[in-house]
């Protein structure tokens, strides 16, 4: 099997050149390139095709791993068939429609991360694994929590406050602070995350974590149900400043880093016109953009809730002084 030309090229015509465009049939499938990588980089080898040319081209295989599908399928039955039954019982003021797109939405994005080609270009390239990582931190777990009202987990709410209160700290949103920058800071060390990329129960064990910490983090922000440790006033501020802050430095290191840090993507090559570095450093910017643009939204929100507030308050001291049962209607009535 010869090459054709610098980049290479396979007897069956498909392009093994640096550019990554193209994929092959040397392999199986293009997931198996995948597992090749993860199996030679075990045993320090690069895979490749019988004339030794390296494993380059892109692939954008589904992956179809049945874990998350049926996780997936099981949480959107449970949440179907609770608000069905609201929905009879009390109408759209205990499950609408919109938070029934959101929840459902929030589970097809989980999908997305785990089982489309999301999953097989992150581990070819540096800026999709970022994207799976926002997913599963941030836009997986702000739908789902979306689609819940008090009425949907009216069966589970005194459990959660059980729940609440036998974890103690692990319940209070400095805990949800600390883990969710630590599990994005952690992940990204070199060894970890190359380790996450060769080893796939470590990436499905790094993959439940982002989960479960972007879910505590969120549930803090925009759960239905009343906490102890419910936020308030400039609350929500801090908390989610403080957060987005520490993950955007790290956006921060990553997007300026002279150097790869992450030596799984050097065997990969050009693809989509990024280099290993340039993926990396796009993936950084990713990260720090998507964080400030999240405190950014917090803050409008807060701030237009705090206007709709004093809005009201106004109303109500209007209403109670021109309606003679206020206070200064009172003094001005008995002089």
């Amino acid at each position: 099997m010869a090459a054709d030309h610098a980049g290479g090229r396979c007897e069956h015509g498909d392009e093994l050149g640096e550019d990554g465009v193209h994929g092959h049939r040397c392999c199986p499938t293009s997931r198996d390139r995948i597992r090749l990588l993860r199996a030679d980089s075990a045993r320090g080898a690069r895979a490749h095709c019988d004339n030794g040319v390296p494993l380059l081209a892109v692939s954008y295989a589904w992956t179809f791993d049945p874990g998350p599908i049926v996780a997936v399928a099981l949480a959107g039955a449970v949440y179907v068939a609770r608000w069905l039954r609201v929905r009879r019982e009390d109408g759209p003021r205990g499950a609408g429609a919109w938070r029934l797109v959101s929840f459902l939405s929030g589970l097809a994005l989980i999908l997305v991360a785990l089982v489309s080609p999301v999953d097989t270009l992150g581990d070819q390239l540096f800026f999709m694994h970022m994207t799976q990582h926002i997913v599963l931190l941030d836009l997986a777990p702000i739908l789902c929590i979306l689609g819940l009202t008090r009425v949907l987990l009216r069966p589970a709410t005194r459990r959660i406050h059980r729940i609440e209160r036998a974890a103690g700290f692990l319940a209070h949103p400095v805990f949800a602070i600390v883990l969710y920058a630590a599990t994005i800071w952690i992940w990204h060390i070199p060894a970890l995350y190359d380790a996450a990329l060769r080893h796939p129960l470590v990436h499905v064990l790094e993959h439940l974590t982002f989960l479960s910490a972007g879910l505590l983090f969120w549930w803090h922000l925009l759960s239905p149900i009343r906490s102890r440790f419910r936020l308030g006033g400039l609350g929500p501020v801090v908390y989610v400043a403080a957060t987005k802050l520490l993950v955007g430095a790290l956006g921060m290191v990553i997007t300026f880093s002279p150097d790869l840090l992450y030596d799984w993507y050097a065997r990969f090559g050009v693809i989509w016109g990024m280099t290993p570095l340039a993926a990396q450093q796009a993936g950084g910017a990713l990260m720090t953009v998507e964080q400030e643009t999240i405190l950014g939204i917090v803050l409008i929100t807060m701030f237009v809730r705090a206007l709709g507030e004093e809005d009201r308050r106004d109303a109500r001291a209007e209403r109670y002084g021109g309606g003679g049962s206020g206070p200064e209607a009172r003094a001005e009535r008995y002089g």
